[in-house]
């Protein structure tokens, strides 16, 4: 699946407007063998073969695979890639958009979308469940929120019902831009979520989270706002 190119008249038409986001900050289509030395890697058993990305959570690890891509901070980013759920083992996937040296998040994290068969949800994490500042992260750890706080939580987060089919190829757009995530699936807008965390203005890495096995990625792009 070495096309990419054949994802520019999907980008363009309907509700993704690629314009914007036209300067390409990083791009793989997985031809080479192996991971190219941009990637890196967090508890991944991850492997490039066969022209795909498969990620992998090892059966032993506490951690679900993360692969990702470090560039220079911005604000407004576009994440681009072709994915399928291989079976039924492929419980879900996450888009995450993190800066590591924030540090008050859990792990830089700042917003993400995840992607199931069943549907996508979209997170604050900044000033949602992973908000290090008052404690609330450890104490949601320890299963001590107060009713309020776990309504505040339950706020900085949305998620949407979709029927996303096993084995076929599907193309997912993830946007941030200002304090709105957008998520698009196969050229359509499945939703968007707007919260005052994903404005962050040094958003300076991207990972693909995989949950546990049996999801394949393709021709990952990660783009930013065209410059004047």
């Amino acid at each position: 699946m070495k096309a990419f190119a054949s994802l520019l008249p999907l980008l363009a038409a309907g509700q993704i407007a690629a314009a914007d986001y036209s300067r390409v900050i990083f791009a793989d289509d997985f031809s080479s063998d192996g991971f190219g030395p941009r990637w890196g890697h967090y508890k991944s058993s991850s492997v490039v073969k066969g022209g795909v990305l498969v990620g992998i959570t090892a059966p032993t690890s506490d951690h679900s695979a993360v692969d990702n891509i470090k560039f220079d901070g911005e604000r407004d980013l576009e994440v681009t890639v072709k994915f399928r759920f291989v079976s039924d083992k492929a419980k879900s996937f996450n888009v995450w958009f993190d800066d590591k040296n924030y540090k008050g998040s859990h792990a830089g994290h700042i917003c993400q979308a995840t992607i199931s068969p069943a549907g996508i949800n979209m997170a604050d994490a900044k000033t949602g469940g992973f908000d290090l500042t008052g404690g609330l992260y450890d104490r949601k750890k320890a299963n001590q929120l107060t009713e309020d706080e776990k309504k505040m939580l339950a706020a900085k987060q949305k998620r949407v019902p979709a029927k996303v089919s096993l084995e076929d190829w599907h193309t997912l757009v993830v946007r941030t831009q200002g304090d709105t995530l957008t998520v698009s699936i196969d050229g359509r807008e499945v939703g968007s979520f707007q919260s005052a965390g994903i404005a962050h203005d040094t958003k300076s890495l991207v990972s693909l989270t995989t949950n546990p096995v049996d999801v394949e990625y393709d021709d990952f792009r990660l783009s930013g706002m065209a410059k004047p």
